[in-house]
């Protein structure tokens, strides 16, 4: 679920070319290719008043010259067909925007024969169309095949970058889809087993929603009461474990998935090595205005880390600390914790930090462990 939102985000509006840029682009292709022909007109004129000084044969051969350039320059040159397709580009986009996914299709297969130099933006198009959530026959595969044909035969175009992000993320989803499609063939079979007991198993199914719904409700009642108990007097983190509790005179209130600093093995020495720190701090000031969401800062460098800096000859560094999300990213969620990507901070999901502020006063201990 988690990689086709990030799937949808990338087939945002955004993401697709702007047929204001290419007619703008275009229209000045035109200008020029106008003004080529003014000037080569303006120089056959010229010719004329000069078959008074050369002989009619020269005279013939010159304008034969000066009339064949022009064509062979217009025939080697492509930068007109953009203008010509621009027409065939607003009615493919138009049916795309109307859900009319294959007519839009067929509709750019036309453009890429009649100009096939269009070919990078065309096949970004299609590929586009061909993995569309909502196109009903949408085909990865042929997705993959435009992306890589628009790869492949045009290493300069503005839409390679876009295309290999695009192959990254179709190829996810595409293994995604296959799990979900196995799993449901594997409860078809199973219900299919079943079947003579369905009734039976439709009231185990009821059982157990309901009590999930109690043990959910459950959980709510003791982290409401642990809020007006009072707060946690400490926090422990274990890094090897990725995990981070939450503790009120002994007892644990709640345990959290984390990510630490890219370079995580070890304690933190110096600014910029990109560890998360080791010992033991207190919670001494937060953040609610924070670029992460909202964040608690930890009471590092401690003397230990001041000292060990000072033998290395180094600054310990510090702005260590507990925080959620970078702002404009918050769709991730708990998908965060499958990659170290802090600086040396601790990071949580933006409704976690939210628990955790709430519980976590200034002045809690931080017990971070190897």
């Amino acid at each position: 679920m988690r990689g086709l939102r990030i799937f949808q985000i990338v087939l945002s509006n955004k993401s697709r070319p702007s047929l204001a840029y290419m007619a703008k682009k275009q229209s000045r292709m035109g200008e020029r290719l106008c003004l080529f022909f003014v000037c080569i007109i303006a120089l056959i004129n010229r010719i004329s008043a000069f078959t008074k000084l050369f002989s009619a044969r020269k005279a013939q051969k010159i304008t034969s010259i000066l009339l064949i350039t022009p064509i062979l320059i217009s025939g080697c040159s492509h930068f007109n067909e953009g203008y010509q397709a621009k027409a065939t580009f607003e009615e493919a986009n138009d049916l795309f925007n109307q859900g009319s996914y294959k007519a839009s299709l067929d509709k750019y297969q036309q453009i890429i024969k009649k100009y096939p130099t269009t070919g990078d933006s065309v096949l970004f198009e299609m590929g586009i169309i061909y993995a569309h959530p909502k196109n009903e026959q949408k085909d990865y595969q042929k997705s993959l095949e435009c992306f890589q044909k628009l790869i492949k035969g045009y290493p300069g175009s503005e839409y390679r970058q876009n295309s290999e992000m695009m192959i990254f993320y179709i190829n996810n989803v595409a293994i995604k889809d296959k799990m979900i499609a196995t799993q449901q063939t594997q409860i078809e079979t199973l219900q299919q087993e079943i079947k003579g007991k369905e009734n039976e198993v439709k009231g185990k199914e009821n059982e157990i929603i309901a009590l999930q719904k109690k043990i959910e409700a459950l959980e709510q009642r003791v982290f409401a009461l642990a809020i007006q108990k009072g707060a946690a007097d400490r926090i422990l983190i274990e890094k090897k474990e990725r995990r981070l509790t939450l503790i009120s005179k002994g007892e644990v209130l709640k345990t959290y998935k984390i990510s630490l600093g890219g370079n995580p093995n070890g304690p933190k020495e110096r600014q910029g090595d990109n560890k998360t720190p080791e010992g033991t701090y207190v919670i001494d000031s937060r953040n609610r205005g924070s670029h992460y969401h909202l964040s608690l800062h930890i009471s590092y460098p401690n003397e230990r880390d001041k000292r060990r800096a000072k033998e290395l000859g180094v600054s310990p560094g510090g702005n260590i600390m507990i925080h959620g999300i970078k702002k404009g990213f918050s769709w991730v969620g708990d998908s965060h914790t499958e990659v170290d990507w802090t600086k040396g901070c601790i990071a949580v999901t933006d409704e976690e930090i939210e628990e955790i502020d709430k519980l976590a006063p200034n002045g809690t201990t931080v017990e971070i462990k190897p």
